[in-house]
């Protein structure tokens, strides 16, 4: 068989997002509730928030939302998970759903078992206790506990959703290191600009001073990363204020912070 010319491609992936089924349109009344409760989204100028609505609509679409260990969530609760996963998609559009198709979701912090062999062949298994996680090609968790707590203090610092949303975006590029998928030029700066940040920040930790940012951030890179973007959404003057570079990335790729 012929094969078509690689300018072709895009033509055809055109064709198939076409012929999708479009989601099903989110009813105004759970909508406006959704974005009432979640401070971040109601900050949003009217223009944006709109572009939120249809990626909620294809989360709420495309996701199977499995609440756990007895947690019951009625359909605005639905709603306003999938408008919080898909607020840090505003400036990258659906393909940041890419590569999963589950939310799981604990009443509370959640336990997993850990293992790990060390250089001498010796295994260590222990619990950690998570109030997130989001695996590389599988399903994303959160507490609804936390979630909830994030809504109350919405300037806090923290965003459980948002941090595992980072996570999410950061392996698209099919490595979890910080650095999402970029155009080659844009990618080059971002990776220079994050490592010399968390280098600096690392230090300020390892010396034991008191950081204005979550110390977790120095865990390794894609926390950072994923911590940043906490601070993006939630204190994003005090992110610009100890991280220009960092917090002028973050600016592009997810675009202004609501709560600027």
């Amino acid at each position: 068989m012929a094969q078509l010319p690689a300018g072709h491609v895009p033509l055809i992936g055109s064709l198939l997002r076409r012929l999708r089924p479009r989601p099903p349109a989110i009813d105004d009344a759970l909508w406006d509730a959704a974005c009432a409760r979640l401070p971040w989204v109601a900050a949003l100028d009217p223009a944006r928030r709109e572009r939120l609505r249809p990626l909620a609509a294809r989360f709420l679409h495309e996701k199977t939302i499995t609440p756990l260990d007895g947690l019951e969530l009625a359909a605005g609760e639905s709603v306003l998970l999938a408008a919080l996963c898909c607020l840090p998609l505003l400036e990258f559009g659906g393909n940041g759903l890419h590569g999963w198709s589950q939310l799981l979701v604990y009443p509370e912090a959640f336990r997993v078992r850990r293992s790990h062999v060390d250089a001498a062949g010796v295994l260590h298994e222990w619990d950690d206790e998570l109030i997130g996680e989001a695996w590389d090609h599988g399903p994303l968790i959160l507490s609804w506990a936390d979630v909830q707590a994030d809504l109350e203090e919405p300037d806090a610092g923290y965003c459980v959703a948002v941090h595992e949303m980072a996570h999410k975006l950061d392996v698209l590029d099919g490595e979890l290191d910080g650095t999402p998928l970029l155009p080659a030029r844009w990618q080059r700066e971002w990776a220079r600009d994050f490592q010399q940040a968390y280098d600096a920040f690392c230090a300020e930790v390892d010396a034991g001073r008191e950081t204005a940012i979550d110390p977790y951030a120095a865990e390794a890179p894609e926390e950072f990363f994923a911590v940043a973007s906490e601070y993006h959404f939630t204190a994003p003057a005090l992110l610009r204020e100890r991280m220009p570079a960092v917090a002028a990335h973050l600016a592009r790729f997810y675009g202004p912070s609501p709560l600027l």
